[in-house]
């Protein structure tokens, strides 16, 4: 096994990629590189306050809703199983540009639908886009952000990942409010946006340049399970077990929150749905600040109960039919993510080889991706067969326990006392 080299990476025009200028660290590039993180999952969540203009369009149903939603799960799962281990392979860039195209091409059909199948290809290709983000795209905000920086890079990708999951939803909201026929006007921005993080990542270094950068390349094995060294296993299963039902939770309120709103609770506004799901995400980006100087431990711990407490409200917000309620479950299954997700890229960042670090994420958000995916399409055929109340009461008792077992596992193997990383502070 080759030697690794954690000199600090950095995002240099190929053509400037000197052994020199590649192992300067900078701060600007580490945001450059989070633009892009930022621009996906912009895309990823701008259709949410757009479904029930679509199911009135097309004339589908609360399942068949899930299912388009879960075809971006497949799509991400499947980008996963390769994405993290090509891209610390081969270098960021390589994999990086066909993930943003694929999110280009996606936005297309977003703009032009006509049919279900046009929405389940464009929800593909948007996985697929978001599965090289969250493995290439995230481990290289860690790489610009260099070795002293691990923390802070963290931060910067994970904050990206939920400011823009909570843009997207916004500007679809709004443009659909104030426009009779927005579809065409929301993904022309998005197309916008998408173009600028093209742009952003054929900036960073080609494969000689990763190479440099991270003091050679990751053996040349065959594709395999994406997976990480037997010492760091436990470091993923303590992100997973907080992260899974955190993002679990905020991806039932993205496919059937605008549902609830509608069906159950009276409310129509695309930009109340857009809004509540923008909100969402502005909670796990705000509490991502507050925490990020804490341990790892009351970080992971805090998302656990804050899942627990959004699975809480939103069963009482269903039954009672109070729209304050169901926000208030929103912000805080936002925070369930947004901590867990902070926990484990975290986790990633100190303890994992430079060389295995987007593989690790992407086992990682396989981990959390799966019951995301599979939990509200469950739950969706369930509502069409015995009833809004009903079919949301059984998910979110599912996830409480899901939560409450994770927070446990996280309480009894993540001890508070173990002594700090030299990254353990921002700055």
């Amino acid at each position: 096994m080759p030697t690794l080299d954690t000199s600090p990476a950095t995002v240099l025009p190929p053509s400037a990629c000197s052994d020199t200028q590649l192992s300067q660290p900078s701060p600007w590039r580490m945001w450059a590189a989070a633009w892009m993180v930022t621009a996906v999952f912009m895309l990823s969540n701008s259709p949410t306050p757009l479904y029930v203009h679509w199911q009135q369009q097309l004339g589908f149903s609360a399942g068949t809703l899930t299912v388009i939603f879960a075809a971006y799960i497949a799509g991400l799962l499947v980008t996963l199983l390769v994405a993290g281990q090509l891209s610390d392979r081969l270098g960021r860039k390589p994999i990086l540009i066909p993930g943003l195209l694929a999110a280009i091409v996606a936005c297309v059909l977003f703009a032009t639908a006509s049919s279900i199948v046009m929405l389940g290809i464009a929800r593909l290709l948007t996985g697929i886009a978001v599965g090289v983000i969250v493995s290439a795209g995230m481990a290289a905000v860690v790489d610009t952000g260099g070795s002293e920086r691990k923390r802070r890079a963290t931060l910067a990708a994970s904050v990206a990942m939920v400011f823009g999951a909570g843009l997207g939803p916004l500007l679809g909201g709004a443009m659909a409010q104030i426009l009779p026929q927005p579809v065409i006007p929301i993904f022309s921005i998005e197309l916008i946006i998408l173009v600028s993080a093209l742009i952003v990542a054929t900036t960073l270094p080609g494969h000689e340049g990763f190479r440099r950068v991270r003091g050679g390349s990751h053996p040349h094995t065959k594709l395999h399970l994406p997976t990480v060294p037997k010492p760091n296993r436990r470091h993923l299963i303590l992100g997973i077990v907080v992260f899974a039902p955190g993002i679990t939770a905020t991806s039932f309120v993205l496919s059937l929150g605008p549902s609830v709103l509608t069906e159950l609770l009276e409310v129509r506004s695309p930009l109340i749905a857009g809004g509540m799901a923008c909100a969402m995400f502005l909670a796990a980006t705000g509490v991502q600040f507050s925490v990020s100087r804490l341990h790892i431990r009351t970080i992971l711990l805090l998302g656990s109960i804050s899942t627990i407490l959004a699975m809480v409200s939103l069963t009482i917000a269903i039954h009672a039919s109070l729209v304050v309620l169901l926000i208030v479950a929103a912000l805080l299954a936002g925070a369930g993510q947004g901590l867990g997700q902070l926990g484990g890229l975290m986790l990633i960042a100190i303890h994992v080889p430079d060389n295995h670090r987007a593989e690790a994420n992407s086992v990682l958000n396989i981990g959390g991706y799966v019951p995301a995916g599979l939990l509200p399409v469950a739950t969706g055929y369930f509502i069409d067969a015995a009833g809004l109340e009903t079919g949301s009461t059984v998910f979110t008792t599912a996830l409480a326990i899901a939560a409450t077992l994770g927070g446990v596992f996280v309480f009894k193997n993540l001890q508070r006392g173990q002594p700090p990383t030299p990254s353990a502070t921002l700055g």
